[in-house]
């Protein structure tokens, strides 16, 4: 039986790779462990490690790495340190991190040092801020790689990855937004007491190569959304650094009732709260990834998002609060065209078989460059 380790340091890359995860489980061929650290053990942000211990997986394991969120470099280090404990007590035959965060890093670091096979969840993404040079250096420590298009494939290919080890699968959250076990907006309001009838969700995180400007962009982006006069769901954003300036703006929202403002929300509960938003604005993946498969306005603001955008039908602006108030009365009542540019829905079941050929398993440990 081989033994997978998945990390997960962020609600965001939990909902990524929970059904990947599920899938491992129910197959009697390979023994999951789950190494949740990051944000899921802070409270100011939700403590979603409830989230994850929720879904009832076996083997998971928790680590603290929070140092501060002006330390970014220690947090890694320390995940370092936590993570190369973990795996030399489990041993696993494949260790899969996702996305862009210091935890993946943390990851692949561990693992390409380790003579461990690692494993990256889309990679070969385009984005702004500090998550591209990660994003891109994680790629280059993993040694397969599972891409939720052809578009980022080539990209990898063009990286030097060989293309024997890159499989487009999707992007595997799309696996539970079609899901028919995704709870009635009905049983979300009352779960979260919103008793907004009409609302758009709002999700604004720092970009931290705009350290100097997070506060001012922040303080724009609330008081837009003030001066809309609209009702708003509000998400915190996540604890990069500038995460505390976006706070500090969040509480001009307190005893407005147009507002409700939470650390996070269960994943199944956001997707049916997306599903049913008049419009989504911020800078959240979630605008430019999940809300076009629901045909959801998307109001894109500021650099975060930078080259990921796909659909035309997506408003980008930058953060000054006049656009943002031009933007959300120009958001017209019906919905914008579906888009399928990241999967089926039936990524799980792609990453399975992939784990169940030979071909992943004698992929070499040690690292190829193919030129162009």
């Amino acid at each position: 039986m081989r033994k997978i380790v998945f990390l997960t340091g962020t609600r965001a890359d939990f909902g990524k790779i929970k059904s990947l995860i599920q899938s491992v489980e129910d197959d009697i061929g390979f023994d999951p462990y789950i190494f949740v650290t990051g944000m899921h053990l802070l409270h100011e942000y939700g403590y979603t490690l409830i989230e994850v211990e929720r879904c009832g997986f076996n083997n998971i394991s928790t680590f603290h790495n929070h140092t501060d969120e002006a330390t970014m470099d220690l947090t890694l280090a320390k995940t370092i340190n936590g993570f190369s404990e973990y795996i030399k007590e489990v041993k696993p035959d494949l260790i899969v991190i996702h996305g862009d965060r210091v935890e993946a890093l943390a990851g692949a670091i561990v693992g390409s040092l380790n003579n461990i096979l690692v494993a990256h969840i889309e990679g070969g993404e385009l984005s702004g801020t500090i998550d591209e040079l990660i994003r891109h250096s994680v790629s280059k420590l993993s040694h397969i790689h599972y891409t939720s298009n052809e578009e980022a494939k080539k990209r990898l290919i063009q990286m030097g990855e060989l293309e024997a080890t890159i499989f487009t699968i999707g992007s595997p959250d799309v696996d539970i937004m079609f899901s028919e076990n995704l709870p009635t907006l009905e049983e979300v309001k009352k779960y979260y007491q919103i008793d907004l009838d009409t609302y758009a969700i709002a999700m604004f995180h720092p970009v931290t190569t705009e350290i100097d400007t997070i506060s001012d962009k922040a303080n724009q982006f609330v008081e837009g959304l003030i001066a809309s006069e609209k009702n708003y769901v509000v998400i915190y954003p996540n604890n990069d650094l500038g995460s505390k300036h976006i706070l500090e703006a969040y509480k001009k929202f307190k005893d407005n009732s147009r507002f409700k403002v939470f650390p996070s929300l269960r994943f199944e509960y956001f997707l049916t709260l997306l599903k049913k938003a008049n419009f989504i604005i911020g800078n959240s993946s979630a605008g430019v990834r999940e809300a076009p498969y629901y045909g959801v306005p998307t109001i894109n603001i500021g650099n975060r998002q930078l080259n990921r955008a796909s659909s035309s039908k997506i408003i980008n602006i930058s953060n000054q609060k006049i656009e943002i108030q031009l933007a959300i009365d120009s958001i017209l009542p019906n919905r914008m065209e579906k888009t399928n540019s990241y999967g089926k829905g039936n990524s799980a079941l792609l990453f399975l078989n992939s784990l169940k050929s030979n071909a992943i398993w004698e992929i070499n440990h040690q690292k190829q460059f193919k030129d162009a």
